[in-house]
C-alpha cells in the first residue's frame, strides 16, 4: 500500500495529471460558421454563432446581453455535439443534437470561499446539499426547427447499477459504480488521485440510445464534471471545472475524454 497516497489534490494538479499522452476527442470545426437558437423553458431565445474554430458569441433577446467567448466542440456521433465555454465565471456545456433539433444545457458555477470554508456537518445540519457546487439542467428544442415531435433528452435510470471503468490517458485509470439515480462512486485506480475515491452528487440525462450525458458535483474538493457516455462506441467526451489551488481564483476547466468498459451490473429489481 505504500503507493497509495490518500492526498487530496486541487483541479489545477487534476489537469496537469490529465494532460499528458491522453485520450480525449479532437476538436471539431464542423460548427463554423453555423448559428444555433436556444429556447428555455419561457420560450425566451439565446442565439450563438460559431465565428471561428474556437471562438463563438452569444446574444440573448430577452435582454440584448450578448458575449464573446472561447470554447472547444468535440462530437462523438454525427450530428451531435458536445459544446463547453466559460461566460462571467459561469460555466456553459451543451449538448446539440442537430439531426433531431434538440439540445441540453448545464450551467453551473463553483462556490464561494464562505461556501467552501463551511463543513459538511453543518451543511447537513441546515438541510443543504453536501456539495457546494450548484448546476442548472435544461432539455428543449432549437429555435425555428418548427414543431418537431423527437422526444427530449430526458433524465434516466439507465446507467443505475453498472460499474465502469474509465482510461483517460496512459496513467489515470478510474471506476465509476452508478448507485442510484442521485449517487455515484469514483476511485482512482492511477494516476494522481491514486487510492482516492468518495460518493457524489450526479444527474444522468438520455440522449440518444446508449448515449447519456453524466454530470457530477463534488463535496471535498469542489469539482464539477460534465461527460458524454457513449456505451456503444465505448468512448467519453467532456469537461471538468475546479479552482487552479485552494483557495478562489482561477478556475481550471479542461476538456477530457476516456475509454469506457462495463465491468458488469447489479440489479436490485428482485431483491426485497
Amino acid at each position: 500500500m505504500s503507493d497509495i497516497n490518500p492526498a487530496w489534490i486541487m483541479v489545477g494538479d487534476l489537469e496537469k495529471g490529465f494532460s499528458a499522452d491522453n485520450y480525449m476527442l479532437e476538436s471539431t470545426g464542423a460548427l463554423l460558421g453555423k448559428v444555433i437558437r436556444l429556447t428555455d423553458a419561457k420560450g425566451a431565445e439565446t442565439e450563438i454563432t460559431f465565428e471561428t474554430a474556437d471562438t463563438l458569441t452569444w446574444k440573448r433577446a430577452a435582454d440584448g446581453q450578448r458575449g464573446s467567448e472561447h470554447y472547444f466542440a468535440t462530437s462523438l456521433r454525427d450530428g451531435i455535439f458536445f459544446i463547453d465555454y466559460i461566460s462571467c465565471e459561469t460555466s456553459v456545456s451543451l449538448v446539440v443534437d442537430l439531426a433531431r433539433n434538440l439540445y441540453t444545457s448545464v450551467t453551473a458555477r463553483l462556490p464561494a470561499q464562505d461556501d467552501i470554508d463551511k463543513s459538511l456537518f453543518k451543511r447537513a445540519a441546515e438541510g443543504q446539499e453536501l456539495t457546494s457546487v450548484t448546476a442548472a439542467i435544461f432539455s428543449g428544442r432549437l429555435a425555428g426547427s418548427g414543431r418537431d415531435a423527437a422526444e427530449l433528452h430526458h433524465p434516466t435510470a439507465e446507467m443505475v447499477g453498472k460499474r465502469v471503468m474509465y482510461n483517460y490517458s496512459k496513467t489515470e485509470l478510474y471506476e465509476h459504480i452508478y448507485l442510484n439515480t442521485s449517487l455515484y462512486t469514483w476511485h482512482c485506480i492511477e494516476g494522481v488521485e491514486k487510492g482516492l475515491g468518495d460518493t457524489d452528487r450526479c444527474h444522468y440525462i438520455k440522449i440518444d440510445q446508449n448515449l447519456y450525458l453524466f454530470v457530477w458535483r463534488e463535496k471535498i474538493v469542489p469539482t464539477l464534471g460534465v461527460v458524454m457516455i457513449d456505451l456503444d462506441r465505448k468512448k467519453t467526451t467532456g469537461k471538468i471545472l475546479g479552482y487552479e489551488g485552494q483557495n478562489v481564483g482561477n478556475l481550471s476547466n479542461f476538456p477530457v475524454g476516456a475509454h469506457a468498459r462495463v465491468l458488469n451490473f447489479t440489479s436490485y429489481a428482485d431483491e426485497a
